[in-house]
This record gives C-alpha cells, sequence and structure tokens, in this order.
C-alpha cells in the first residue's frame, strides 16, 4: 500500500487515540523489539505492517511468518504510509495490530506468590513502560494496575516497557479489588510513601510480597497507605530534590526485593 490516505492505515493510526483502542478492541504494538515479543507471546495478532524501505523492514519476512500463524495479515507499506500510523520521529518499519486482552484481575488465575507490584494512578505511559520493564528485569510474577487513568496498552506504554508488557502478566482491577484480592492469595502489602520513616531495605521482602507505588504528585491513597502492612520510603539526602521519579523509586525498592531474595 502505498498511500498514508488508505482506510487500512487510517484504521491503524487511530488506534493511536484511547477512544479507538476501547471502542476497536485493539492497540498498536511498533518497534522491532516491541513486535517480536508480542509474536513471541503468542497474542491475538490481527495485522503486521511491514514497511521495506525503512530500517527493520527487511525483518518483515522473518516476521511474516510467526504472524500469519497467529492469524495476522501481513501488509507492505510504503514510507509515506507508515509514517501515517506511527508515533515516532524515527520509525523502523514494523508494526503490529493485536486484539485487546482480557486483563481483569477478577478473571485471571491465583498470582502465585513471589513478588507482585501495584500500581496505583500512574498515567504517565513512560512511567508505567519503565516500570514494567523493571518488574520484567527483577523476575516480578504480576503487575496490578489501578486507576481510572492508566491505560495499560498505550503504544508508548509499550515502547518504554521496550516489550516487557508481553513478558509479565498485567492485570486491571479497582485498587480495593487488588488489596482484597491480595489478602485472599497471603500477601504482605508493602506500599511506598515520602513519609515512611522505615527506609526500604528495612522491610523484609523475602516472602510473598506486594509492593504499592503510587503517583509522584500525590502518592498513594490515604487509604491504601493505611491498609497496607508497612510502609517504607526511598531515603534521600537531597538538598533540592523533594522526591524521586516513581519509576526510580520502584526501580531501587524491586532490586532491593531482588537482592534480599537472592541472598536467601
Amino acid at each position: 500500500m502505498d498511500s498514508p490516505r488508505n482506510p487500512t492505515v487510517l484504521a491503524a493510526a487511530r488506534l493511536k487515540d484511547r477512544r479507538h483502542r476501547s471502542r476497536e478492541g485493539a492497540y498498536l504494538v511498533e518497534g522491532l523489539r516491541e513486535v517480536e515479543r508480542a509474536l513471541a507471546s503468542s497474542v491475538t495478532a490481527r495485522q503486521l505492517f511491514v514497511a521495506p524501505g525503512l530500517p527493520a523492514g527487511t525483518a518483515g519476512a522473518r516476521l511474516a511468518a510467526r504472524a500469519e500463524a497467529l492469524g495476522a495479515v501481513v501488509i507492505e507499506l510504503s514510507n509515506e504510509a507508515f509514517e501515517r500510523l506511527s508515533l515516532r520521529q524515527h520509525p523502523d518499519g514494523v508494526a503490529l495490530v493485536a486484539r485487546s486482552g482480557d486483563r481483569s484481575l477478577a478473571r485471571a488465575p491465583a498470582l502465585g506468590g513471589g513478588v507482585v507490584l501495584v500500581l496505583d494512578g500512574l498515567e504517565k505511559p513512560g512511567n508505567l513502560g519503565a516500570l514494567l520493564r523493571t518488574a520484567d528485569a527483577t523476575g516480578v510474577k504480576a503487575v496490578i494496575v489501578t486507576g481510572a487513568g492508566t491505560d495499560v496498552e498505550n503504544p508508548n506504554v509499550i515502547r518504554a516497557s521496550q516489550g516487557s508488557i508481553f513478558a509479565v502478566p498485567v492485570y486491571v482491577a479497582r485498587a480495593e479489588e487488588a488489596l482484597s484480592r491480595l489478602r485472599d492469595e497471603g500477601f504482605k502489602v508493602v506500599a511506598a510513601s515520602p513519609q515512611a520513616e522505615r527506609p526500604h531495605w528495612s522491610a523484609d521482602l523475602t516472602g510473598d510480597v506486594a509492593i504499592a507505588l503510587g503517583t509522584e504528585a500525590e502518592g498513594l491513597p490515604a487509604w491504601l497507605s493505611a491498609a497496607a502492612d508497612e510502609l517504607v520510603a526511598v531515603p534521600m539526602r537531597s538538598r533540592a530534590a523533594d522526591s524521586l521519579n516513581v519509576s526510580v523509586a520502584g526501580a531501587v525498592i524491586l532490586y532491593e526485593a531482588l537482592r534480599q531474595r537472592s541472598a536467601r
């Protein structure tokens, strides 16, 4: 397809908008690494777009067989047509349209113990994606996302996660539902709070533990912090900074959990 105004291209481009993702029950995965990881996770693929004239376009033939095996239609685009659906300033020429999965925590299997990450109210795609990437790197068993503003299938979340969203189970729930489920499965809830007196390294993070993080601006809701078994803070020795980026704070705590578990 050569025209940037081809209806198929325009339909894929509209998936950059959350309303259209919700209406169509589909989302856009862009980038060679991200598409490879999506296909490896056996997503329900609809269309694979490849622009041979762009840097990763030559990988299209390698990806096509896998995509077709998952039910996708492989579509070759001109550079101009691909740029119409792309979110990137310098697109690499590979994108996938996948069907939205059921991420409801209510229908999820048992979480299985270990470390679970709870993210409440994170609306910035970069922060959410970065935390999904860190969760993957540190062996987190599942991520539970709460808060109405959070959009897990935002293409920028997928990009910031470097495709790790396809490696870690990600569920969506109300915060109350998530807490109830964690209690039922025997998890200790450790909540990060800048007001906490205990440093994060003093908490025992070796058992079945849920680590809860809120937004930089407001943190976790007061009721959720009060319901936690333990409150911890990442210590700061700052002259000017009054907070850490939530993805950085989360990474520090998750790696402390990994350190403790590795030592034990």
